[in-house]
């Protein structure tokens, strides 16, 4: 059954930039008529991948799913949503722990559709938007590494990344709300999105 669209924040720090620009584009979507499941990552436990190999295996079993964990259920939202956006800060050039955590554990979710062969790869495209912030000011490739791993974590679900909306600058808590321009920048971007 298809769910909202959902926009995970995923950094460890609750009301921080990358929050702000995931509500924003939330905001955005309600705008467009869209109401959507908006998850934070820190709250909820997503143990690492222990590269054991089980999901490789003709059951694609994960000794992880268990009662504690939140990987399956947060991946059953994804799933059904017709759309995603991650909201995360960059870490040294990368998203944080958590959020690389949950991306290691669609391990599992890749060796499915990898072993479905063509029909595997007949899923229908679904966009994600990437919503980076970066406390740096510079940096050529600041954003390259986050933006190469999400391309190929969204693949297994299906989904393919849209433009992603990338700004850098803003450290402390609150420059991203006392930024107009580029706060109204993740807001168009979740009204276009929900059109």
């Amino acid at each position: 059954m298809p769910g909202p669209p959902v926009v995970f924040l995923c950094s460890p720090r609750a009301g921080g930039n990358s929050d702000t620009a995931g509500l924003a584009f939330a905001e955005g979507l309600a705008r467009s008529g869209l109401q959507a499941q908006v998850i934070a990552l820190r709250e909820h436990a997503v143990a690492p991948c222990r590269g054991c190999g089980a999901c490789a295996g003709a059951a694609h079993r994960c000794p992880l799913d268990t009662g504690g964990d939140a990987a399956r259920t947060l991946f059953a939202a994804l799933d059904a949503a017709p759309l995603a956006a991650f909201a995360a800060p960059i870490y040294f050039y990368h998203v944080p722990a958590l959020f690389k955590a949950l991306i290691d554990r669609a391990q599992r979710r890749y060796e499915i559709r990898a072993a479905a062969g063509e029909a595997g790869r007949a899923l229908p495209a679904r966009p994600a938007y990437p919503l980076l912030v970066a406390g740096r000011p510079q940096g050529e490739r600041l954003f390259e590494g986050a933006l190469l791993t999400l391309k190929y974590f969204l693949w297994p679900f299906g989904f393919v990344p849209a433009e992603p909306v990338l700004v850098r600058g803003l450290d402390a808590p609150g420059d991203l709300a006392g930024n107009v321009a580029a706060l109204a920048g993740f807001a168009a971007a979740g009204e276009a999105a929900g059109r």
